[in-house]
This record gives C-alpha cells, structure tokens and sequence, in this order.
C-alpha cells in the first residue's frame, strides 16, 4: 500500500490539531476570568477557590482516560467502517463516565470538609474553600461526561464540536458567574449575589449546558448510525478495565511533576542563601508557562490519537508509519519554534507576572533550560498520543512507572542537595523528557504496537 504524500498527511494532522489547540488554550482563559471574578471578593475567596481547584483538577485529570481511550477506541472502529459499532462502543464511555461521576460526587460531597482540611487551609480560607467545593462537586459529573464525548467526537475526526462547545459554554460561565456572584437588579427585579457559592453555581450550570451539547451531538449520532443507547454492562466493564492502564500512565506522570515541586522546596531549604519563596515563586511561573506551551504541543497528541486510531482500524501498517514519522516531524518543529520563542522573550516575562526583582532575574535561567527541552518535549507528546491511539496503554503504564523509578530519586537528590531551581527545571527537561524520549522512540520503532483491526487485544 503507498504511502500518502506529506501534503496530504500534514492537511489531515492540522485539520484536527488546529481546533483542538484552540480548545486546550480556551480553558486557562476562562479560568482566570473566573479567578478574577471570585478575586474581588477578597483574598480569602481567591485562596478558597485555589483549594478548591486543586481538588476538582486532579480528580478529573485522573479521569482523563475518558477522553483518551474513547478517543482510541472509537477511532480504531471508523477506521474499520463500522460507524455504528463506534459510536456504541463511545456511549459505553459515557455511562462509566456517569457512574463514576455519580460515585465521585457522592463521596466528594460528603468528605469535603476532611478534603479541605487535608489541604492545610486555615479557617478564614478553608469556609469559603469548602462552601465552592461542595457544590462543585455536583458538576462533575457532567465534566466526565464532557470528556467522554468529546473523545467520542475527536474519535469520529471531528475537533470542531468540542471548539464551539468549550467556547461557548466557557462563555455561559463568566456570564453566570457576573450574575450569580454579584447579583443583578434591573427595573423591579433583583437577584442578591451569591458570593463564591454563586461563582461554584455558575460553573455547574455552564458545564451542564456543555455536556448537554456534547451528548446531543453523540445522541443525535448514534440514532442516526441505529447504536443502541442503553448501558451495556460487558462494554462498560472493558471501558473500565482498558482504562487502568491509562490511569496509571497518567499518575506516574503527576507524581514526577508533585516530585519535581517538592524538589524545589528541597533544594531552597538545602541553601542557607536562597529564598524559598523566589524558588517557589519562580517554580510555579515557569511551570505555568510550560503547560500553556504544552497545549500546542499536546494539540498534535490528540491528532495523533485520532488519526492513529483510525489507521491500525483499517488495517494501513504503511500508511499508519508514514503519517507517525509525518506527526513526530511536527511535534519536532513545534517543539524547536516554541523553544525559541521562549528563549527569545524569556527576559521580558517576568516583569509581566511579578514585580520582584528576584523572581525575574532567576525565571530567565529557569524559562532558558526548559526552552532547550522543547523539541525533546515536542516529540513525546506526539508518541505518547500516537501509542494511546493505538491502544498501547499497557506498554504506556509500565514505561511511566520505569521512567519515574529513574526520575524521582535523582530530582530529589538534586533538591536535597541544594541544587536549586534551575538545577532541578534542568533534571526535568534532560532526564524526564529525556528518559520518556528514550522509552517512547524504541517502543515507536518497533512494530508490537501496531495491532490491527477493532481491537488491541490488550
């Protein structure tokens, strides 16, 4: 079979990585537009809802396979011409995306005061953190199933939906939380703020919107293609059991990031000289810069799920190698343009985030180390997509659980003895990345993940 030429090949990674780069940027936007509206209820809100978001951020990443896995699996169906079979296999996501959503919401509302708690908040910050987070809870259940069919649509080739639905429905939110928040009174009718409860209020109701968008579109779907839309017990089971893997790929990967932080206070602690609160300080803006440039390049994993998926369901092994080699090009060229526009401005972002001579002078060697490790990084993110998309998520566990027995004991080393931040952001981009790379490329070269056909037999 010939291999389709690289024009072809990049129209198709770009005409699903373009809107998925949009909807992985809009996010953070909207996120701060609401951190600026809860912001003017004073301090303690602001910290309340930072504890809060730390809660509701790890368990649905936790719950990323939702996305992932649908993405795969459905994709592999299209790509062997049964629509209707993948657009089944996709509404067995959504139902484990709701049962675990309902278990989640059940166990989150009772304990969230131990959650809170468990945090460190103090009084003033632990009310309004708890009064957030308890109402949050009822909203995760549609953020799973928002999830799921999204992974369902980018499995069926379609990024555009989940754009105009993560746009709009991020829209619903700041409006909702103006009104919710603050209150309104026009003419004879007024509506009293809610304060924080109405920002929590708010999101529900915008993400319930969402996830009621989301599911028409799949509904509306699988009644066209006649895919049963009741909950399948045998297919709901293998949903839940393929995602283990998943999950522990995922874990392994936020360990070494927990790890990479604790390190920093390691390191600040170890030397008499440094400040914890600059390394700290200049720790969490570097990593805020590195995730915002890691949506450009995780918008090529998502291509790559998809298209990968949809490949090894053909049966193409030719076709799937030619468009991984054109994907990992990319994710080179991402990665290397990223890293120098990152080197380029890196001198000028710190006085756009902080006043503190400090904390600008030390982000600079910090932002030039991680400009350095961006093509590395360009190329992981695209084969951990293409492996997910190929179903390879057992390999993908057993890869993050090697590369972190590697990582942690040398990051933490490194902070124990006083290595500081840069020292630290430097074992992130050579070893982390670097160990990924490695595991990654040789699994990439070799042939045992290009299974074929509906299933990975995994």
């Amino acid at each position: 079979m010939a291999h389709p030429p690289a024009r072809s090949l990049d129209r198709e990674i770009w005409r699903l990585a373009l809107p998925a780069f949009l909807a992985l940027v809009a996010e953070p936007l909207f996120l701060l537009a609401d951190a600026a509206i809860v912001g003017h209820l004073g301090t303690a809100a602001l910290a309340g809802l930072g504890i809060a978001a730390i809660v509701l951020q790890t368990l649905v990443g936790l719950c990323v396979f939702l996305a992932y896995g649908t993405t795969a699996s459905v994709a592999r169906l299209l790509g062997a011409g049964d629509r209707r079979a993948a657009l089944a296999q996709g509404i067995d996501g959504v139902w484990l995306a709701i049962g675990l959503g309902v278990v989640i919401t059940l166990v989150g509302v009772a304990t969230t005061g131990p959650l809170v708690r468990l945090l460190g908040a103090g009084p003033e910050v632990a009310e309004p953190a708890t009064t957030y987070l308890r109402i949050a809870f009822l909203g995760v259940t549609p953020l799973l199933v928002m999830l799921a069919t999204t992974g369902i649509l980018r499995g069926l080739q379609d990024t555009r939906t989940p754009l105009v639905v993560a746009v709009a429905g991020n829209a619903l939110n700041i409006v909702l939380n103006l009104l919710l928040v603050y209150g309104i009174s026009v003419g004879g009718f007024g509506l009293d703020g809610l304060g924080i409860a109405g920002s929590a209020l708010g999101s529900v109701l915008a993400q319930l919107a969402s996830a009621a968008a989301l599911l028409a579109v799949v509904v509306r779907g699988a009644r066209r293609e006649n895919a049963s839309l009741r909950p399948d017990l045998p297919g709901i089971r293998r949903a839940a059991h393929a995602s283990v893997a998943l999950v522990i790929r995922t874990l392994t990967l936020r360990a070494a990031l927990l790890l990479t932080t604790y390190a920093v206070v390691l390191g600040a602690d170890a030397s008499s000289g440094d400040d914890q609160s600059v390394s700290v300080a200049t720790h969490q803006l570097a990593f805020t810069i590195w995730s915002f440039l890691a949506f450009g390049l995780d918008a090529i994993a998502i291509a790559a799920q998809a298209i990968t998926g949809r490949y090894l369901g053909a049966g193409d092994r030719p076709g799937t190698r030619a468009v991984t080699g054109r994907m990992v090009w990319w994710g080179a060229v991402s990665g290397l343009a990223t890293g120098v526009a990152l080197a380029a401005v890196s001198p000028f972002l710190g006085p756009l985030f902080t006043s503190d001579p400090e904390v600008q002078a030390l982000l600079v060697p910090v932002l030039l180390v991680t400009a350095a490790g961006q093509p590395i990084a360009g190329v992981v993110f695209v084969l951990d997509g293409v492996l997910i998309g190929a179903g390879d998520g057992t390999y993908l566990a057993w890869a993050g659980l090697a590369v972190l027995a590697v990582y942690a004991p040398v990051v933490l080393l490194v902070g124990g003895l006083g290595g500081g931040v840069v020292a630290v952001w430097a074992t992130l981009s050579a070893l982390l990345m670097g160990a990924r790379f490695v595991v990654l490329t040789v699994r990439a070269r070799g042939d045992a993940w290009m299974v074929t056909g509906t299933t990975t037999h995994r």
